[in-house]
């Protein structure tokens, strides 16, 4: 588990907000406030003297498939991780699966993009609030019918979970991977340049850096590993700006969120890093604590937990 976090200002919950961030605060009196959240206000007994931080704890989680996941305890440790918002991948369910535990776990608000085939791929993304303003899919016709792109935006921040697909499978997969990454990155310019905060989490099934994954040299020719997609992936932090946040926080650490089922990847923890928080340069810079739970199994990934302190 993460260490436990600093108290944060409540109201009734665990919420504190940051005015920059999410709205603005009215002085009502010396002693109370009203907390203007989109769609929401909230009252607050806080002096004029009060500092008001936001303290979001975001958690990427790739399923490999939500009704597994769920016998394997993901949404009983979901209840005891104190996350604002948790993105998911690979759901592998079409709307008529998802039980109501699936859709609003222990109070969380969810909202999804499910592929058109069934048990494939599809994408969500949990938040403690409603956001104002949902995107399902990011405008390409063959990559949002698989479901793969979550946007959820909240004030001046905007979390997206996406899912890029994997070209492990065979070269016609390889060949759509590439595609994807072709048609994806005019999308992310397109969305930096909107001046937003955003947090793009996800399974990206890229290692970017001989560090990402253990054996690196025996991997050089496969997918996941390939020159070109390396390759893409610094465009994304050289060329749009946008940043590896996991790196911000642990740039020498040798963490992996996904180990092969075959032989005894995860016992040794033969592991490759390909569940990214990429994010725009203000809040990567507010990132303060990264971790990968592996107390538990819930899937072939583990869950990437990074804290930020706006």
């Amino acid at each position: 588990m993460p260490a436990t976090r600093k108290k944060r200002y409540t109201s009734g919950r665990r919420h504190s907000y940051d005015a920059s961030i999410f709205g603005r605060f009215d002085a009502a009196s010396s002693t109370d406030r009203v907390v203007h959240f989109p769609a929401l206000i909230l009252p607050c007994s806080l002096s004029l003297s009060d500092s008001l931080t936001f303290m979001p704890r975001i958690i990427s989680a790739n399923l490999n498939g939500i009704r597994s996941a769920h016998k394997k305890g993901f949404f009983n440790w979901l209840a005891t991780v104190d996350a604002d918002f948790i993105c998911v991948q690979e759901l592998k369910a079409v709307e008529a699966d998802m039980t109501e535990e699936f859709l609003r776990p222990h109070g969380y608000h969810g909202h999804f993009h499910y592929a058109e085939k069934k048990g494939y791929s599809g994408t969500g993304v949990y938040s403690r609030l409603a956001p104002d303003n949902k995107r399902i899919g990011f405008g390409c016709q063959e990559f949002d019918a698989e479901g793969r792109y979550t946007r959820c935006d909240f004030g001046n921040l905007t979390v997206i979970s996406v899912y890029c697909p994997s070209g492990s499978s065979s070269p016609e997969r390889q060949l759509a991977k590439f595609r994807f990454m072709e048609v994806f990155l005019p999308h992310l310019q397109e969305l930096k340049a909107e001046g937003r905060e955003v947090v793009i989490c996800g399974d990206w099934n890229i290692a970017h850096k001989e560090i990402d994954l253990k054996n690196w040299k025996s991997n050089q020719k496969n997918s996941g590993f390939l020159p070109e997609e390396r390759a893409w992936m610094t465009r994304l932090f050289d060329e749009l700006g946008l940043v590896d946040v996991h790196r911000v926080v642990a740039p020498e650490a040798a963490d992996y969120t996904w180990w092969s089922n075959r032989g005894q990847s995860w016992a040794k923890n033969v592991g490759w890093r390909i569940d990214y928080h990429v994010a725009t340069p203000g809040i990567a810079a507010k990132a303060h604590s990264v971790s990968v739970y592996k107390d538990e199994r819930f899937s072939d990934h583990a869950p990437l937990i990074i804290d930020y302190h706006l």
